[in-house]
């Protein structure tokens, strides 16, 4: 009788790396279910991609261990790399090969036998809309046809799982929008995908989101979850002078942090101040100080402002804060 696979697809236990001085990665335990979008989210230098060559067998860890696919990535790295599919941060492609050219290398790369090789090219090119491109030379794509080209080479040889390092970074926002329906697909037919990402639209099109901050991890949930989970009321205010209004709302009676998002100004009330008395309150201050006030109104917690919270009150707190 043949033992059902575990539901958990990626699996970490303490997994460290040390660079000489710098800590990139800190004990970290993660636990990636199959057929879910997982994202990585965290500000540069956050640990990301180290945390993702660890677990496609491309670094060593310093510590701890991994499984994907229920193949350790220490002891049996090559087994796990044959199962899955790794897209970097950079374009790492042929540019004197056209697309054609580039998904037939990386099919005899991975083995592909050609009598397959032909309906998977044929495959892939439909899948990302790159068939009328076939024969243009990848140096020659925009950022987001190379990303596309980056994704196609990864599904050549049919991997469970996928690894993405910040594949639409730089990538206008409509091919941002296609490569996220091709990832959609790829999920609808089971395919396991974990990728990093700095932006929050594409953090709420995953199942669960990991915010990491100087390589630890500080929280695993639901977007939804996340979100929910802001403390104490929200406000948002458009005024100016800007940098004279964060100041004030800052100081207002209720206020507890106040962030900079554009032109707005996101200002958290301390744990059980109404939202609109706080509004009230902040308006009344920058008026009272001659600043235009445009906006103030309570306003629900984004993603952003929850991941905010959570690396300022982890930062305060020291290393030891956020949870592994």
């Amino acid at each position: 009788m043949t033992a059902e696979p575990s539901p958990v697809a990626i699996e970490a236990r303490g997994l460290t790396r040390d660079f000489r001085t710098l800590r990139a990665v800190d004990r970290v335990d993660l636990d990636v279910r199959r057929g879910e979008v997982f994202g990585l989210l965290g500000p540069d230098g956050a640990g990301k991609t180290t945390l993702l060559r660890m677990l496609v067998g491309i670094l060593a860890p310093t510590a701890g261990e991994a499984r994907v696919l229920g193949h350790d990535v220490r002891q049996e790295p090559e087994a796990a790399r044959a199962r899955v599919g790794y897209v970097s941060q950079r374009f790492s492609l042929y540019g004197d090969l056209t697309v054609a050219e580039n998904l037939r290398y990386f099919a005899d790369v991975h083995g592909v036998p050609p009598a397959e090789r032909r309906r998977r090219e044929e495959r892939v090119l439909d899948f990302s809309r790159l068939g009328p491109f076939r024969s243009r030379l990848a140096q020659d794509l925009s950022g987001g046809m190379k990303q596309k080209l980056a994704l196609s080479c990864a599904l050549m040889h049919q991997p469970e799982a996928l690894f993405l390092d910040e594949p639409t970074t730089g990538v206008d926002p409509v091919s941002r929008r296609d490569f996220w329906k091709i990832l959609a697909q790829l999920v609808a037919e089971g395919i396991t995908v974990l990728v990093s990402t700095p932006y929050m639209d594409e953090a709420e099109r995953c199942a669960r989101v990991a915010l990491m901050d100087r390589g630890r991890l500080l929280r695993v949930d639901a977007p939804s979850a996340l979100r929910g989970g802001f403390p104490g009321a929200l406000i948002e205010v458009v005024a100016e002078p800007q940098r004279e209004a964060r100041d004030l709302a800052g100081a207002t009676e209720g206020a507890r942090s106040v962030q900079v998002f554009g032109d707005r100004l996101h200002v958290a009330g301390v744990p059980g101040v109404d939202g609109e008395w706080l509004a009230g309150a902040v308006e009344a201050r920058l008026r009272a100080a001659g600043v235009r006030v445009e906006v103030c109104r309570p306003r629900e917690p984004e993603l952003e402002d929850a991941f905010v919270e959570l690396i300022e009150r982890a930062r305060a707190s020291g290393p030891e804060s956020a949870d592994g």
